[in-house]
């Protein structure tokens, strides 16, 4: 029955749609307006200082000041730290991946698991994509 409902449904609403329309208009296929893509949320001042602060003191001690994976510790890593500075490993990587590392380490990315997770950040979405913003940006 709800079938047949959907069915009667929708040729009714083919029907509607094509009611006034000539042979030529018919035969073109619709226009369907293509919606802008959403521009990301802009990242409040007090995220991006905390995003800061965490790069500072989490960070930094692996993947360097800089990000250039030559933090004070990052000799003791086999792999080295990543190179955030590295521009073809920033156009090889998504948002969402830099993302996802940040939050869950990088074994849940298949990588190494010296990366380690920041669980206390999975609910602190503007923080993780300041974080991300920042770590784009050290490419310049």
């Amino acid at each position: 029955m709800a079938k047949t409902l959907v069915w009667i449904f929708g040729a009714a609403c083919a029907g509607i749609l094509a009611c006034g329309q000539s042979a030529d208009e018919t035969a073109q296929p619709p226009v369907v307006a293509q919606a802008a893509p959403a521009k990301a949320p802009a990242i409040s001042q007090s995220a991006q200082q905390e995003a800061k602060e965490i790069f500072a003191s989490r960070c930094a001690a692996c993947h360097g000041v800089s990000g250039a994976g030559n933090g004070p510790r990052s000799d003791e890593f086999r792999p080295k730290p990543r190179n955030f500075q590295d521009p073809d490993w920033q156009a090889s990587v998504t948002d969402a991946y830099i993302e996802r590392i940040i939050v869950e380490g990088g074994a849940a990315v298949g990588r190494s698991a010296l990366m380690p997770p920041n669980p206390d950040l999975a609910g602190k979405q503007e923080v993780v994509a300041a974080l991300r913003a920042y770590l784009r940006h050290l490419k310049d």
